[in-house]
């Protein structure tokens, strides 16, 4: 059995593999979340881009969503899971684990969904527990920013 890297204990085949193959398939934000996070583990870089909402002009950063499929994810663990405003926006609470230079490393982020059309988009996120930003405010890392896993790239060129 090829386990799903999303953390269900399912067979991928049966879990992100479907959605990965049609992005319809994706039912609600967690099954988006997880499904973009397998694409990391198994490197989809055109999954990732196409999960992006269009107003997110994900192909424009290409490169930069391609150095962080690069990078060692090593697992994920959803924290909360939360409707939105409406029913056409939800919200994913994760973390997820990379090794980088032998040290293992956590992106925590509340993540914003969409549904447009009937399919669900990754929109933007906010890092709760981010050291590198002020918890007083509801702050958002913007691309140039420093990346919140503190690893001295730009979030572009790292996790974003």
């Amino acid at each position: 059995m090829d386990t799903c890297p999303c953390g269900t204990n399912k067979d991928y085949a049966n879990c992100c593999e479907p959605i990965h193959n049609d992005h319809a398939k994706a039912k609600t934000p967690e099954q988006l979340m997880r499904s973009r996070y397998s694409a990391h583990v198994k490197h989809l870089v055109d999954y990732v881009i196409a999960t992006y909402h269009p107003s997110c002009e994900a192909h424009m950063q290409r490169e930069a969503i391609q150095q962080s499929v690069e990078s060692e994810w090593c697992e994920l663990d959803v924290v909360k899971v939360e409707d939105g405003a409406h029913v056409q926006e939800g919200f994913v609470t994760f973390k997820a684990y990379f090794t980088e230079q032998g040290i293992k490393h956590c992106l925590e982020e509340r993540s914003r969904f969409i549904r447009e059309n009937d399919l669900w988009y990754y929109i933007d996120g906010t890092f709760p527990n981010s050291p590198l930003l002020d918890k007083s405010a509801n702050s958002k890392v913007g691309r140039n920013d420093p990346c919140t896993c503190g690893s001295g790239k730009k979030y572009k060129k790292c996790c974003g």
